[in-house]
């Protein structure tokens, strides 16, 4: 395993940050069928039938047998940094699917992340 990463590490990396990602709006998806004056079986027995939750769920069990395979040639010291750029990709998706707010500070929150990407990548 050498000090740089590839290209295809990196493209991997950034895939496997997009699935991440994807994972995500898929549990806030499945978050909105909830009924909100459920009690807490309630809830947890209706996303054993949510297909976006289960869904979710197999999502990151896939990532998750990715991630190792991912790891059998890149280092987990470098491979782990590309997990922010997930923390960059969720909240620009909530602001574009879902309709949350963007603060400045979190764009230049989401800035840093990308810059120190970068910083890391290169």
């Amino acid at each position: 395993m050498s000090e740089r990463l590839s290209i295809a590490q990196i493209a991997i990396l950034c895939g496997y940050a997009a699935g991440m990602a994807a994972g995500q709006i898929l549990f806030k998806l499945a978050s909105l069928r909830l009924a909100a004056d459920a009690s807490l079986f309630e809830r947890a027995a209706s996303l054993l039938q949510n297909w976006l939750f289960l869904a979710a769920l197999a999502v990151y069990l896939a990532l998750s047998v990715l991630w190792v395979w991912i790891l059998s040639f890149t280092p987990l010291s470098r491979a782990y940094l590309f997990v922010a750029l997930s923390f960059a990709i969720v909240p620009v998706a909530g602001t574009l699917l879902f309709a949350e707010p963007m603060s400045p500070r979190l764009m230049i929150g989401i800035g840093l992340i990308l810059c120190g990407l970068l910083f890391v990548a290169g």
